[in-house]
């Protein structure tokens, strides 16, 4: 079974890398971004009939750092 994480910075804390981005875009031309959150994605592949609750702890423990991103999982 696949399975993608996207986790992101929660609203409200600095995105430098974001902002580096952002500001690389407004270099090259591209003057209408106003904002740009940077996350990552994880794409697991889990063996079959792995419960929600395990992908959660997945995520807990390693995958995002709670204090300061959000996670979203998804089965595909």
């Amino acid at each position: 079974m696949k399975v993608r994480v996207d986790v992101m910075l929660k609203t409200g804390v600095l995105d430098p890398q974001g902002e580096a981005v952002r500001h690389a875009l407004g270099n090259l031309g591209f003057d209408g971004v106003e904002t740009v959150r940077q996350g990552k994605v994880i794409e697991l592949e889990v063996a079959p009939g792995t419960s929600e609750d395990t992908i959660k702890e997945m995520c807990e423990k390693l995958l995002a750092n709670t204090v300061i991103e959000n996670y979203a999982i998804q089965v595909l």
